[in-house]
């Protein structure tokens, strides 16, 4: 996250410097992509929710679903989250929720299908693990970030297309700075989103570790990446906005989008919970 600020800075020099040091336009740019983020933030559950076809169901609906995730709740001190399911053959799991107050857990009815109570314990500890350490929060910084970076880019670039050809751009500095501009606008949103998805991934290997620690069986959580690795396939309805929210990557192996995969391979996170186990 430091490198991700220092990144930021980096960008918004580069940008006021090209604007010959008028802040007033870079501040602007930087709100707009605040707000944005800001309702992306408070609306995001909602939206990750929806998307995915989540609906919300009660004790009555499925006793062993909850009574799983009502004894980790108790165990970890957090709020009971509501429940979700998705009718989706796929097996997988996703958390939301910008604090313990207000989160949610959801979980495909592939999931359900395949696992046993030990395995969903590790999966859905996992998941509460991610509210546990506000992992939404931090998520939704790096989306910030990245937000303001790419658009700062974008009007880094547009500029260098659309800018007239005065005299303070005919000479060498202008030329050089004009230049570095173009080469930042190309590449910041490519770097801000390597750093992003940098992040993500290690909240995943924390997510693993406090469900880990809640548990006290790693066993569990190990057997339940086997099986998807075994077993997983790609969600009937995917969507790449809340990819990183699940618990194993939910899109297509061979996808274009699998190249930025949010996730850290299943077979390195069963090796670090293995290690965690020799240690314990």
């Amino acid at each position: 996250m430091a490198v991700f600020v220092a990144f930021v800075g980096g960008i918004a020099w580069l940008f006021n410097a090209y604007l010959g040091g008028q802040p007033g336009m870079f501040y602007g740019v930087l709100v707009g992509a605040l707000v944005y983020a800001l309702i992306t933030y408070y609306a995001g559950s909602r939206l990750a929710l929806a998307v995915n076809g989540a609906r919300e169901i009660h004790k009555q609906d499925n006793p062993r679903l909850w009574r799983i995730i009502e004894n980790l709740a108790i165990t970890d001190g957090l709020p009971m989250p509501r429940i979700y399911v998705i009718d989706d053959p796929a097996p997988n799991a996703f958390a939301t929720g910008r604090k313990p107050a207000n989160a949610a857990v959801c979980a495909t009815a592939g999931l359900l299908d395949i696992m046993d109570d030990n395995e969903l314990q590790g999966v859905f500890a996992h998941e509460l693990g991610h509210v546990k350490n506000y992992d939404i929060r931090v998520s939704m910084v790096a989306f910030a970030l990245t937000a303001v970076i790419s658009l700062i880019a974008d009007i880094i670039l547009r500029m260098t297309w659309f800018r007239g050809g005065g005299n303070s751009e005919r000479d060498e500095g202008g030329q050089a700075l004009m230049l570095l501009g173009i080469v930042a606008a190309i590449l910041a949103p490519i770097v801000a989103t390597m750093i992003q998805l940098a992040v993500s991934r290690q909240r995943e290997y924390l997510a693993d570790a406090t469900g880990v620690l809640t548990t006290r069986y790693p066993e569990g959580l190990i057997s339940a990446l086997e099986k998807i690795g075994r077993y997983g396939r790609p969600l009937r309805h995917q969507n790449t906005a809340t990819a990183h929210l699940f618990f194993a990557n939910p899109l297509r192996a061979h996808s274009l989008a699998s190249l930025f995969s949010t996730h850290p391979p299943i077979e390195d996170r069963i090796k670090r919970l293995r290690q965690m186990g020799s240690h314990a």
